[in-house]
């Protein structure tokens, strides 16, 4: 009998071990480059590369023209919530957001402003 409550004992304490290592870390998912695409703008397609990074639990960034590599910088507030990512800058004098949906691993789907189509990809 003592043997059988010895097994029992190592076996809920190995369960209860065991489920509690599987909870994992999730990934930071948005933290990375990114390459976004404007569609349909009066120029024409726009593109530029957003460095998001995490800084003690906060997500930040800088956009920059990659057709400009030279030129400054611009800082990027953002805001972030499960699937979404709302994207906060100055441009010309003007306040721009971008919305941004996780479509799947590697792409975002959403909108300039509510106007213009807007598409992301990671840069790998």
């Amino acid at each position: 009998m003592k043997k059988l409550n010895l097994i029992c004992l190592f076996l809920m304490l190995g369960i209860v071990f065991n489920g509690n290592s599987q909870t994992a870390v999730p990934a930071d998912f948005f933290v990375g480059k990114w390459e976004v695409t404007i569609i349909g703008t009066p120029n024409g397609d726009s593109k530029m590369i957003i460095d998001l990074v995490r800084t003690d639990g906060k997500l930040s960034g800088q956009m920059s023209n990659p057709a400009e590599p030279t030129a400054e910088k611009t800082p990027v507030t953002v805001d972030e919530n499960a699937d979404l990512l709302d994207l906060a800058f100055n441009a010309q004098g003007y306040d721009v957001t971008i919305n941004l949906k996780k479509v799947d691993e590697d792409n975002l789907k959403g909108s300039l402003m509510g106007m213009f189509d807007t598409t992301a990809k990671r840069v790998k």
